[in-house]
Order: C-alpha cells, then structure tokens, then sequence
C-alpha cells in the first residue's frame, strides 16, 4: 500500500484533498526562515492565519463600542461562547444544548466531579489509567481527600499488564468484578497522552454504568483528534482543553460536556457562578440561583473574548475541513509512518501505540530503546518540533489540518540519520 520515497509521498500531497488547509497555518521557521516540521500538535497545535484577524476584529470593537460591545459588536459579547457551541458539538459528537466552552480544562473536571462524584461510605472510589495525565491524577486525588476519603484506598489504576504499556479493557472488567461495589467514579483520559492509545469509550460507559457508577472522560488528547460521539456513548460528561489539536493558542479555554439526561436535574449538586443563571433575569441581580438547562448551567462567569475568538478562527478551518475527511488523512499520515519507521529494520525503535487505527489518533509514540533526551534535543536542531517523555519515548502526532505526507517521510529521514551516526 505505502511506498518508502520522497516521491510517493509528494504525490499522495498532489492527491489529498484537504492539502490546502496547510496554507492556513502559521509554521515556526529555522534562523534561514525554513519552516519547521511540526509533529507537536499534541502538545500545542499551531496558530491558524486566520486567528489575528479574528482576535483584532474584538479588540477593534473593545476600542469602539467599550462596554457597549457586549451587545453592538460585530459578534455580541454577551452570547459569544454561543458561537463555538454548534461547531464544538458537531466536533465531540454531541448536542448543542450538551456543551459548552469555558474555564481551563482542571477547573472543569473539578466542577464536573462536585456534581457528578457523589460519594458515600461504602461507594466511594475512583478509577482512573494508571498512567493518567498528571493533573487528571491531582484532581481525583484532591476530589478524595476533600471528601475525607485516603486516596491511596480511594484511587484505583487501571494499569496494563507487566512488561506492557497498553491497558486491556479485560482488565477493567475484572476491576470492576472485584471492586464495581466500591466504585463511585470512572475517570478516564479517552486518548493516553503517553501512549496515545484511544480507549474503547462506550463499552468503559457501559460498564460503569453497570455497576452504578458516573463516568466521565478528559478529552485533552481526543477533541479534534478521535471521534468521542459523547452523546451515543452515553457519558454522564467529559472535559477538554483547546489548545492541543483545536489550534487555540497557550493556555486557551477548555470545554465541557454534560449529557441532556442530566440537563434539568436539580438534584445535582454544582458550584454556581451568575453566568449559569437564567438568561432571562441574570441582570436583575436580584434573584435566586436559576440555572439554566444542560451545560451552560455548568458556567461560572462571563467568557474570555480573546481567547473564545481564537477558540472560534480554529473550529471555523474544522467546520471547513470536515471531521470525517480529517479522520480518514489522520488514519492515512500514521499508517505511512508506522509503515515508514517498520521499513527501518531497527531492532531499536518500538512503537507503543496500538497498530489498529480505531485504537489511536494521530499520535504515534516511538520508543527508542537506549536513548536519552539528547537523541530529542539532536533531532530539535535538525528541524523537527516534536515531544520527549521519560524515560525513552519521542511522542509525534501528524495532524492532518496541517501535516503533510512529506513532513512524515522528512522526519523519518531525519531520524534514521540520527541513529546511524
């Protein structure tokens, strides 16, 4: 299927389709003012063209209109989280009314397990992968102890099996078997940020939901990446941050998703900010809390415009783009550079992620047996952005918005140059 040649793979860019789109991204260039070859989008993702335009477009009307700008600018302050909700919904598979962008991706995840982690004397624990994103693992760690539960009883990992690096879904279910009684919570990352392995969501929902228990996903490593179709999977609700693959900027807001069944359910204990009050007398001031239906009852305080407008510029090229055609070019890029990194024959090199594509995104994280982090800072100085983890795994993601098959055939060059010297 694949060809190892710089030619096969400029041709499979002549025939790509969504090979355009690469034209809207702005590449970090070497001091010649080279661009770079960006593997990194699973980090950071890079800044669409069209971003400063939106950006200045609010700070234009802030000059403008000043206050006024909440209702007469171009895009309306006040509903402008509105703007991204149709979009962000079609992204994550869910229904508008299910989502919402706001806050930074751990602040969501705290606000969702006050509502959604209820604990009581005997049903009180959390699952989460063992080798979970860390501030995942602080959160449910805090969420315990501030229940006056000891996390080193309350946290259960969900770990693979020894001398392995992928978790088996089996292995859950005998967790569960053992402990599901005990189990208040799972809490998984849809998408490993080490190992890039995509979880199967809807039988870990099903599962949960078998034995009584909330499930919740992170979707720092999936939103614009996986397919998460929250609203068939039928998780209670799932967060994400947007500055990985949706392209937002450093430090951007994340989002949240709550499932509809949940939409009206005054029982639910939340945090409550004025921004989650009824639309209709939030300005009265005077009244009690009214929170409004399904995610957007989940809101603290008024958006962050600048950042929302970046959010937006990058869901705009998504929209434009189409999830599905991105997904088919994701699966494509990855196969090219397994199949690219299995022709070097190098007993050194493994790769950790799943071989089947439904088990993975974009990412492929490559183990280099022997090798330390200046195996990474020697590949950076040859023109490759990408991502080092302890103890001996280079983390690449191909996103396909703005990666070539070109750039993946360059970085294996690249790399094989590196390990022959």
């Amino acid at each position: 299927m694949y060809q190892n040649s710089l030619n096969y793979a400029q041709q499979c860019d002549v025939e790509d389709d969504l090979s355009s789109f690469r034209n809207q991204f702005l590449f970090p260039t070497d001091s010649q003012g080279n661009p770079l070859i960006y593997l990194c989008g699973n980090s950071l993702g890079l800044q669409p063209s069209r971003t400063s335009e939106y950006i200045q477009r609010e700070l234009e009307d802030w000059a403008k209109y000043g206050v006024e700008g909440h209702l007469d600018a171009e895009h309306p302050w006040l509903p402008y989280h509105e703007f991204l909700t149709q979009n962000m919904a079609s992204l994550v598979g869910a229904k508008p009314s299910e989502v919402v962008m706001m806050n930074s991706l751990t602040t969501n995840l705290h606000l969702m397990m006050v509502s959604f982690y209820q604990p009581t004397a005997t049903k009180y624990k959390i699952i989460v992968e063992s080798d979970a994103f860390p501030s995942d693992k602080y959160a449910v760690e805090s969420q315990l102890k501030f229940h006056g539960f000891d996390p080193k009883d309350g946290l259960i990992l969900w770990t693979p099996p020894e001398g392995e690096e992928l978790c088996r879904f089996s292995d859950l279910e005998a967790i569960m078997e053992e402990q599901g009684d005990t189990v208040a919570l799972l809490m998984i990352g849809t998408t490993n940020y080490y190992s890039g392995q995509h979880f199967p969501m809807k039988k870990i929902t099903e599962l949960g939901h078998r034995h009584g228990c909330m499930v919740g996903f992170d979707l720092a490593h999936g939103v614009g990446n996986i397919e998460p179709n929250l609203h068939e999977v039928n998780a209670d609700f799932a967060v994400w941050c947007s500055y990985k693959y949706l392209n937002s900027g450093p430090g951007s807001l994340g989002g949240c998703f709550v499932h509809e069944r949940h939409a009206k359910n005054d029982r639910l204990k939340r945090f409550t900010g004025w921004w989650g009050h009824n639309k209709e007398t939030r300005f009265n001031m005077r009244h009690e809390f009214d929170a409004l239906p399904g995610a957007e009852g989940w809101q603290l305080s008024n958006p962050a415009i600048l950042s929302m407008a970046a959010i937006r510029a990058s869901l705009d090229v998504f929209a434009a783009a189409g999830f599905d055609n991105l997904r088919r070019k994701s699966e494509k890029l990855t196969g090219f550079m397994e199949f690219l990194i299995d022709d070097m024959k190098d007993d050194r090199i493994n790769i950790i992620t799943p071989r089947n594509p439904e088990e993975r995104g974009c990412q492929l994280s490559i183990q280099v047996k022997s090798a330390d982090k200046s195996l990474h800072t020697r590949l950076t100085k040859a023109g490759v952005i990408s991502d080092w983890r302890e103890p001996d795994v280079i983390r690449v993601a191909p996103a396909p918005l703005y990666n070539s098959f070109e750039d993946v055939f360059e970085f294996i060059e690249r790399l094989k140059k590196l390990l022959n010297e």
